[in-house]
């Protein structure tokens, strides 16, 4: 493990009043994540074109303002800044990345060279965590169900009787990883009348206690939960950590929720459980990310499939750009990060 700067606290000492920005994305995410009011207030904390956006930050166009650039200002499609690029890039002291994990474009040769990072995961975490709270709220009131039978039947029904034993009252929720959206999704649970079990090897049982919840293995979650929901981060470790078993230890009825990654179920233990009805599914992240075109998840009722859109997206997106212009104040009086990304901690972050 590459220790951890001095500066990755407290970024610079003396920096200038206006640091040097590049921005640094996807092509066209940075015309949906900063407005007009973002960039005004870009311009007046940093030295910066808020036009020039670097995908390829080995590109000629770029290479001057890499070279002069002290902060890069990344999201989404953001290229990895390799050995290579911090040669081209000597002045760089710091990278705010406007989004959650910074493992898609951090390298090693950052962490060595001491560039201090920020992530705005904490503000992407909120809409994931909505997105479950309302997923867990219908599945447990089996409001697919009934809409896919309402469509059908188109007449009179005995609804109460068809859907007797649902609801939220004293249902039993699951939460696998204790994560910036685990977390955000048992505070959000708090008002309702559920008990929250968690797995978390990484929580003991005092911080259970401070969190409202209770611990327990993933074996003995799987089997007394009414529904789990999925929000440990995509590491080798945790790839098909709900497999045949686990998913066979889940009651009759069930329902899996996943908004961290595809891998981390193994599709080919979940399909069968779906195909027979006998778990329900709102699957977020798929694995492969894109179902094949004649899976039958696309046709289950039993299955609500959406395409990655837990995260942040639409006006969600200025919620990150705040939270890195926030940061890149703080940068430029000398301040720490509110969210720095330590070397230390990626082992078991997404």
């Amino acid at each position: 493990m590459h220790p951890t700067p001095d500066h990755a606290a407290r970024p610079v000492d003396n920096p200038p009043a206006q640091p040097a920005v590049l921005l640094s994305m996807e092509p066209g995410i940075a015309g949906r994540l900063l407005d007009t009011r973002h960039r005004t207030r870009l311009t007046a904390l940093a030295r910066t074109d808020p036009h020039l956006v670097a995908h390829d930050l080995t590109a000629p166009a770029v290479a001057a303002a890499l070279a002069e650039a002290e902060v890069l200002l990344t999201c989404w499609g953001a290229p990895p800044l390799t050995g290579t690029v911090l040669a081209a890039a000597p002045r760089l002291r710091a990278v705010i990345h406007a989004a959650g994990s910074v493992r898609h474009h951090l390298t090693d040769a950052c962490w060595e060279r001491g560039i201090a990072v920020s992530s705005a995961a904490t503000a992407n975490a909120l809409p994931v965590a909505e997105y479950t709270l309302a997923a867990i709220l219908f599945a447990n009131k089996r409001v697919l169900h009934s809409a896919h039978r309402y469509r059908d039947l188109r007449a009179p029904h005995d609804w109460a009787d068809a859907l007797d034993g649902t609801g939220n009252h004293h249902r039993t929720i699951g939460i696998i990883g204790a994560s910036r959206i685990g977390r955000r999704v048992i505070e959000l649970l708090r008002p309702f009348d559920l008990r929250v079990l968690l797995y978390d090897p990484y929580v003991d049982a005092d911080e259970a206690a401070r969190l409202g919840v209770t611990p327990v293995p993933l074996d003995a979650l799987c089997a007394g939960s009414d529904l789990v929901t999925v929000h440990a981060p995509q590491l080798p470790a945790t790839r098909h950590l709900l497999g045949a078993p686990e998913l066979a230890l889940m009651p009759d009825g069930a329902t899996l929720i996943n908004t961290a990654r595809g891998s981390l179920v193994d599709p080919d233990a979940l399909l069968p459980e779906l195909v027979s009805g006998r778990l329900h599914a709102v699957l977020d992240v798929t694995e492969p990310e894109l179902p094949a075109p004649d899976s039958p998840l696309w046709d289950l009722p039993n299955v609500l499939l959406t395409p990655h859109v837990a995260g942040s997206l639409g006006t969600e997106l200025h919620r990150l750009a705040d939270h890195a212009l926030d940061e890149l104040e703080r940068y430029a009086h000398g301040g720490p990060f509110s969210t720095p990304v330590l070397p230390e901690h990626l082992h078991r972050s997404a």
